[in-house]
C-alpha cells in the first residue's frame, strides 16, 4: 500500500466531487506508440496510476474519462478494478479533437448530484490524494476556480525574435500551475459555454476570460507532468515497489 493510500484509508468518504480526466490525446512529444495516457510505467498505464490516486481521495465520488476513439472497452476493463475498491463511479466518453472539447464532453456526462468538478490531466499521473483534497476544500470554501501551484525556481528571461534577452521577469510573482483544477460545477459549465473556440489548454483560463476569480492552493512536486521520454524516467522514481 502506498503512503498516499495509508493517509486516506482512515478518512471517511465525502464523495461530493466528480473528476474529469481528458485522456484522448496522442502525446506526440512522448514518442511513437499508444496514446500517452496508456503508456506504461512499472507495468501500469499512466491513466491507471492517475485514476487510482484520484479514487483514493475521500472527496471523489465519480470519475469521467475522455478516451481515444475505439478505446472505450479496453479502458473500461483497465479502470473498473482500479475504482471499484473505493466505491467510486466511473463513466467513459469518447474525447474530441481538442482537449477543451474532451473536457466539455466529460462534463456533460457527470451525474447531477456532484456540485464540485475537478479537471485532471492523466499526464500528471502521480498527483497525490492530499492534493485532490486541498483543491476540493478550497472550492467548498467558496472558490469559483481553484488551481494548485508551485513557485517558479528558474530565472525567467524575455527574449526577442532573434533570441536576444530583452529583460528579466520577477519570478516572485510567478507560479507554475498544475492539476487537478477545481470548480463549482455551474462555473465550469458557464465557462465552456462562453468560450468554445477550442484553444484553451487550461480550464481555469476559461474562468479567467469570463471574469471569474481563480484562487490558488499549494501544489505538489509529485504532480509533475509527463510530456517527454525524460519525464517518464523521472516519474519512475515515484513508483512505489508494490505499484501495479
Amino acid at each position: 500500500m502506498t503512503e498516499d493510500r495509508d493517509v486516506t484509508a482512515s478518512t471517511s468518504r465525502c464523495g461530493d466531487v466528480a473528476v474529469l480526466v481528458p485522456a484522448a490525446g496522442r502525446g506526440e512529444r512522448l514518442g511513437p506508440g499508444v496514446p500517452k495516457a496508456l503508456r506504461e510505467l512499472a507495468g501500469v498505464p499512466l491513466l491507471a496510476h492517475a485514476v487510482g490516486r484520484l479514487a483514493a481521495a475521500p472527496s471523489v465520488g465519480h470519475v469521467v474519462v475522455a478516451v481515444p476513439p475505439g478505446a472505450t472497452e479496453s479502458v473500461a476493463e483497465l479502470l473498473t478494478p482500479v475504482v471499484s475498491g473505493y466505491g467510486v463511479g466511473l463513466d467513459l466518453v469518447v474525447g474530441g479533437a481538442e482537449r477543451q472539447e474532451s473536457v466539455a464532453r466529460a462534463l456533460a456526462a457527470v451525474p447531477d448530484r456532484y456540485p464540485i468538478v475537478l479537471v485532471h490531466d492523466a499526464a500528471r499521473a502521480f498527483a497525490p490524494p492530499e492534493l485532490v483534497e486541498r483543491v476540493a476544500a478550497a472550492v467548498r470554501a467558496g472558490g469559483d476556480a481553484v488551481v494548485p501551484v508551485l513557485p517558479v525556481v528558474d530565472t525567467i528571461k524575455r527574449v526577442d525574435a532573434d533570441g536576444a534577452v530583452t529583460g528579466t521577469v520577477d519570478r516572485s510573482v510567478l507560479r507554475a500551475v498544475q492539476t487537478p483544477q477545481g470548480f463549482r460545477r455551474a462555473v465550469l459549465a458557464a465557462a465552456h459555454r462562453t468560450d468554445s473556440d477550442g484553444g484553451a489548454t487550461d480550464d481555469a483560463g476559461l474562468v479567467e476570460r469570463m471574469g471569474g476569480r481563480v484562487v490558488t492552493v499549494p501544489g505538489a512536486e509529485a504532480a509533475l507532468k509527463i510530456t517527454r521520454p525524460f519525464d517518464l524516467r523521472v516519474a519512475a522514481l515515484l513508483v512505489e515497489p508494490d505499484a501495479g
